[in-house]
């Protein structure tokens, strides 16, 4: 584990390759799982401001499931998440016409309508922040939905950190960021030696 600031960070940011393979996975990830995408409580008033925006992007079915339930919900661990379709795909994921999934918070927000971002737990996927204390806890969560962004990612020799640099410097700022590549090339030096 790396610590950084008030970060601890599994060396498999650094270690590990990554870069999203849409064309393979077809966004799985917004329907795999037990529950939606979790959210911070100041994303659920954003999104609950911006919903106006953003309902013309989902499909009818998400917006009378969001009609129903809402937009989040607590899941057995009383997380807050993204509320989900019977199917189990998140109600903000709207489905392309080869089958992928994209996020309507983030076509909403492409198209000038709204101003705001997918939540920050799916602009950083594949890493999972964690609580540990005072310390937040940068991991990398492997998952087999992921094996051909984790061989695109080895084919360009994109490490995790990388790839994610735009949402880490959104949840930790640019100097944050610019300390964890000073670290990760000190790390690959150390390897080397």
């Amino acid at each position: 584990m790396i610590l950084l600031d008030n970060t601890i960070i599994s060396e498999d940011i650094l270690e590990k390759n990554f870069i999203c393979n849409l064309s393979a996975c077809k966004g799985a990830c917004c329907i795999e799982g037990d529950f939606g995408a979790p959210l911070t409580e100041e994303e659920i008033e954003t999104i609950e401001a911006e919903l106006s925006n953003i309902l013309p992007f989902l499909s009818a079915e998400s917006i009378n499931e969001i009609n129903k339930k809402g937009i989040w919900e607590k899941d057995i661990d009383g997380d807050l998440v993204t509320t989900c379709l019977p199917s189990g795909a998140c109600n903000f994921s709207i489905k392309e016409s080869d089958g992928t999934l994209k996020c309507g918070i983030e076509q909403a927000s492409k198209a000038g309508k709204s101003s705001i971002q997918k939540p920050l737990s799916c602009h950083l996927y594949p890493i999972r922040i964690s609580k540990v204390g005072n310390y937040d806890a940068v991991n990398y969560h492997k998952w087999d939905i992921c094996k051909p962004a984790c061989k695109l990612g080895d084919e360009h020799k994109l490490a995790v950190f990388q790839f994610l640099k735009i949402p880490l410097i959104r949840k930790f700022g640019t100097e944050w960021f610019n300390e964890l590549s000073n670290v990760a090339a000190q790390w690959e030096s150390d390897k080397i030696k």
